[in-house]
């Protein structure tokens, strides 16, 4: 979307858009999308390796990469000095993921792998077997195997030093990459109650989730602030954890927002919440385009001059285009509805729409929180 204009699709779309977030209340969404049970969250995992197979473009033998190699050829009986060893093919990576709750030891998990050194692609190139380590230090997963870049770089040496590249070639991936060795030790049920965190901390969030889930099983959910809900499981599940959590997760609740529009200036994207709301305003636009342009002329003596030459001449022309500006009154009600279509009418460019929603900001009409990225 450009920032300079916005076609009138573009305003179709973007009206659209911002009367979709101001039609009615939250939908209800399951308890399961909305929270997370405590003691089931994911883990990090790091750890240091070697890809190989890079066919002359790893790393310009750096002395760490070196010695990886060393230390990694004295696994296998080869004592070799570093300083005897060049290794074009070869790159330090370190390789990062995610651990989910409750995976057990086989499992495999994801792993990214991203060039520590300046290796200049990745492409083709095959990890060899890494740890990857928890923040206490243990090993719980073992990474190996060919990495995927999803991109090239390509043409490198060629005629005039050219290259072409797509997406990021130091950074790949390796699907199912690594196994699961040591599990994570995760417990969600204490004295017969569990803990449920929400991923958006909200008071009426953390109150309406509470009396859906008490429209249930009666006085078996509170709220302990508002990203925490404590629920004591009924009688009938004791001892039956997993069923219970099942069906838990099922149950349906809105969720509140908070009036919130977020502009990205990068992309020329605005997304605004149903709950946003202005004061009685008045907005008015125009504007005034100077356009200066510069030409070189040549000025030429006459036919038979004996003295004259033939000169450049610059010139110089200024037009000023003031477009017509637009005055709209917003009346009731003050929605976020009514300002899509107040700025629609108007005809005003996505860069403008920001401007706008800063100035709405700054004269106190705009009661919602302002982000801009």
């Amino acid at each position: 979307m450009s920032h300079a204009s916005l076609s009138s699709a573009g305003r179709r779309l973007l009206a659209a858009a911002l009367s979709l977030a101001a039609c009615g209340l939250a939908q209800a969404s399951r308890v399961k999308d909305l929270a997370l049970v405590e003691g089931g969250r994911d883990n990090q995992l790091v750890g240091y390796g070697l890809v190989v197979g890079l066919a002359g473009d790893g790393d310009s033998n750096a002395a760490t990469t070196l010695r990886s190699v060393a230390n990694l050829l004295q696994r296998y009986g080869l004592a070799i000095n570093y300083t005897d060893i060049k290794a074009k093919n070869v790159a330090a990576v370190m390789i990062t993921a995610d651990i989910s709750a409750f995976m057990k030891t086989g499992s495999r998990i994801d792993v990214n792998v991203a060039s520590m050194g300046d290796a200049k692609t990745l492409q083709g190139g095959v990890l060899l077997q890494s740890p990857l380590l928890g923040a206490d230090g243990r090993v719980y997963a073992v990474a190996q195997g060919p990495i995927a870049i999803g991109g090239f770089l390509g043409g490198q040496g060629g005629a005039g030093g050219a290259t072409v590249q797509k997406n990021h070639p130091t950074v790949g991936n390796i699907s199912n990459g690594a196994i699961v060795e040591r599990e994570i030790p995760a417990t969600f049920v204490r004295d017969n109650a569990l803990r449920l965190l929400l991923h958006n901390p909200d008071f009426t969030t953390a109150a309406r989730m509470t009396d859906a889930i008490n429209a249930r099983w009666p006085g078996a959910a509170s709220a302990v602030d508002p990203a925490t809900l404590r629920v004591s499981l009924p009688s009938g599940f004791r001892g039956r954890d997993v069923a219970f959590i099942a069906e838990l997760g099922e149950i349906d609740s809105a969720p509140d927002t908070v009036a919130r529009i977020v502009i990205n200036e990068r992309t020329g994207t605005i997304v605004a919440t149903s709950t946003v709301r202005l004061s009685h305003v008045a907005i008015a636009h125009g504007s005034l385009t100077i356009t200066v342009s510069s030409s070189i002329g040549v000025s030429q003596p006459n036919a038979l001059s004996q003295g004259g030459q033939t000169m450049a001449v610059p010139s110089t022309k200024t037009d000023v285009n003031e477009v017509k500006g637009g005055f709209s009154v917003l009346n009731e009600p003050p929605t976020i509805e009514r300002l899509a279509a107040a700025l629609n009418a108007l005809g005003v460019s996505t860069r403008e729409m920001m401007a706008i929603f800063q100035t709405l900001k700054r004269s106190g009409a705009l009661q919602a929180e302002l982000v801009i990225n």
